[in-house]
């Protein structure tokens, strides 16, 4: 195997491997048998047939087969460098106060029960009383039983660490993942740039402060990013190739791409553009258009169905967002089979024809290289003629008020928990990416949408297509709290990748025309590593300090010590508000013991009058708090947790820096039998 042949296998095997893992395990859990045996017996065969058909390919341009080993080289050796860094340096966020535990915990479940919902127990505290409730942050009673919030395409390939490892095997999955995305980007560079551009461009995403962030914390957009950059790739390997291979590639491409939606509900709208151009696709009449809309139908129909049979709750509060997004999906789809149709009618599709031949040679591709800089300029802009506040209409919406209030107090800013910072959005990314690179990054979208409107480059279509419509929906509007670095992960589910890409093939533009005034190679390749390297020095003074700094440590460990202190058959009743927020699925799940909390009206004779009944049933009553005064009206107080670690800081206005001091107490007593 040539040096070509292998950077283009081993760029997408990733992606291969998490669909193939995603399409055996959703049915196993729809059913409710999903358990190490029957996923992993199913698997193999899966994975060995989804590499087998996306490695193939039957054609191979010269410039591939030319490929010195030195791309290849640096590809991995910046993945694996990549790789045990985040290794070294990843959280063990399991207590759940934001999404990376909610999902670490939301995967313990399916790793030890292998179905869902996640039933109260309410016997285990002699039946229900109206002084309990059993949900907490990220999990929703709902119709007798838990739900967890989000969708279960994340939580199904961390439970497969699980079974390797336990809750370190998940926590390791995101430095892994994370790897994989920066390989995966590696690839897509190579085909769309150059493969001697792959290492630039690897270096580039590996070194980002967002990149680094969430792949030290179990956060869903990593799996996204891999089937995202992967599908791309692998549509962009299907022109290479004909006849089934290309069908049965092109299937495999669009799965991967559909099957986001099972791992981020918000993926929908990422993958709207790869049906249209797959309707184009359709009415030139290749068949890799219907092969590549059926594979992302099914994909994306899968994580509907999750959505809506397992995630409900989840959907439901996600309806105000999520209900025009479907309306605007469906009305895609009915689109996209008119457009079909219409050019698969000769007269009409003649007449488009011409009319792209016209627009070639028009004025049109220049003005939308012109738009394209005017557009950027206006989100840079923006922050002077806007200001993005929200009112909150929701528990959770005041809770984020408060927060951001808090944060303004803190960094000394005009206090308003309203405010969204969202008309900074570019900025952000120029944090994270330098202004340089945002610059470029605009040169390169303008330079490629000139010459897709002259009919040229066509295997920039759809990356295209794909980066511009989330970069400028997320710009617009990210819908994320806002402090950093938490709101990067917006940004870096294609938002910075994408931009990256722009000024990677920018950078080989220019490269190509110094070449052209007549300068010898060894001028281009220095001015090239130079110009990598001045692209990389805005990015590594944002992330300078978060790359050696840990947080989020000593959770496993405290976790574990507090559930050997919980003895068997224990009934845990948590009698505060933050440690029940916090601990009650970590008890329920991790521990494995029922938990419950108490309503915010409870009073002590209703927490007596619980733990009576938790003696009728058989069981030990635990009361646990955060506090040794909280629990000592029940009980002698036993300290269970102590947790003193550090976590991210929080910046609203400038690129974040520092950490913050993070402490967790638990305290338990058992109350005598009355």
């Amino acid at each position: 195997m040539n040096a070509g042949r292998l950077l283009v296998r081993v760029t997408v095997a990733p992606a291969l491997l998490v669909a193939a893992w995603l399409a055996v395990a959703l049915p196993l859990l729809l059913a409710g048998v999903f358990r190490p045996g029957p996923a992993i017996a199913l698997f193999a065969p899966v994975a060995a047939v989804a590499l087998w058909l996306g490695l193939r390919t039957r054609e191979w341009g010269r410039e591939w087969d030319a490929v010195p080993w030195w791309p290849v080289a640096a590809v991995l050796a910046i993945t694996v460098a990549f790789l045990v860094l985040q290794i070294v340096m990843a959280g063990e966020q399991i207590v759940v106060r934001r999404d990376p535990a909610s999902y670490v915990q939301f995967a313990t479940w399916l790793k030890d029960e292998g179905s869902l919902p996640i039933p109260l127990m309410q016997s285990a505290f002699g039946g229900p009383d109206p002084a309990l409730h059993f949900d907490s942050p990220a999990f929703y009673q709902h119709d007798g039983a838990v739900v967890p919030q989000f969708m279960a395409g994340f939580p199904l390939v961390l439970a497969l660490g699980g079974w390797i490892g336990g809750t370190h095997g998940m926590l390791l999955a995101a430095p892994l993942l994370g790897a994989c995305c920066v390989l995966a980007f590696a690839g897509l560079v190579a085909r769309l740039v150059g493969p001697r551009w792959a290492p630039a461009g690897a270096l580039l995403l590996a070194l980002t402060l967002p990149m680094l962030y969430v792949s030290r914390g179990t956060f869903s957009e990593l799996p996204a990013i891999v089937l995202l950059l992967g599908g791309l790739s692998l549509l962009c390997d299907v022109r290479r190739d004909g006849g089934w291979v290309a069908d049965l590639k092109a299937f495999l491409a669009g799965l991967a791409l559909g099957l986001i939606v099972l791992v981020r509900i918000d993926g929908l709208r990422d993958v709207l553009p790869v049906l249209v151009v797959a309707g184009l696709w359709a009415a030139r009449g290749r068949r890799t258009g219907y092969w590549t809309a059926g594979g992302l139908l099914l994909g994306a129909g899968a994580g509907l169905v999750e959505g809506y049979t397992l995630s409900r709750p989840y959907l439901s509060y996600l309806g105000s967002s999520l209900n025009p997004l479907l309306a605007i999906a469906a009305a895609v789809v009915v689109a996209t089979v008119v457009m079909v149709a219409l050019l698969r009618w000769d007269r009409t599709g003649l007449r488009l024809r011409r009319l792209g031949s016209a627009v070639a040679r028009g004025r049109l591709p220049g003005a939308a290289a012109v738009l394209t800089v005017l557009v950027m300029a206006g989100f840079a802009v923006r922050p002077l003629v806007q200001t993005v506040r929200r009112e909150p209409a929701t528990r959770d919406d005041e809770m984020n008020v408060r927060f951001i209030e808090t944060v303004q107090r803190i960094q000394h800013l005009p206090v308003d928990g309203t405010r969204q910072y969202s008309e900074h959005s570019l900025w952000w990314v120029a944090w994270y990416i330098g202004i340089p690179a945002v610059l470029f990054a605009t040169l390169g979208a303008a330079l490629i949408v000139r010459r897709l409107l002259r009919g040229r480059s066509p295997e920039w279509l759809l990356p295209y297509a794909v980066i511009v419509w989330t970069t400028a929906q997320v710009l617009l509007r990210p819908g994320i709290t806002p402090d950093h670095p938490w709101a990067s992960r917006r940004l870096i589910g294609l938002v910075i990748p994408g931009l990256l890409l722009f000024t990677v093939y920018a950078g080989a533009w220019a490269a190509r025309r110094v070449r052209r005034l007549g300068y010898g190679p060894a001028v281009v390749r220095v001015g090239t590593v130079v110009g990598v390297a001045l692209m990389l020095v805005p990015i590594v003074i944002t992330s300078a300090g978060f790359l050696v700094t840990r947080t989020e440590q000593h959770e496993v460990g405290a976790v574990r010590g507090m559930c050997d202190q919980l003895k068997p058959r224990s009934s845990v009743i948590v009698v505060e508000q933050s440690t029940g927020d916090r601990f009650l699925q970590v008890v329920r799940g991790m521990c494995g013991v029922p938990a419950a909390r108490t309503t915010g009206g409870a009073s002590p004779d209703d927490v007596r009058r619980v733990v009576a009944g938790a003696y009728r049933a058989g069981r030990r009553p635990v009361i646990m708090a955060a506090n040794a005064a909280q629990v000592a009206p029940y009980g002698t107080p036993e300290h269970v947790l102590h947790v003193r670690t550090r976590q991210d800081g929080r910046s609203l206005a400038g690129p974040p820096g520092g950490t913050w001091g993070l402490s967790m107490d638990v305290w338990i007593a058992e109350p005598a039998r009355g």
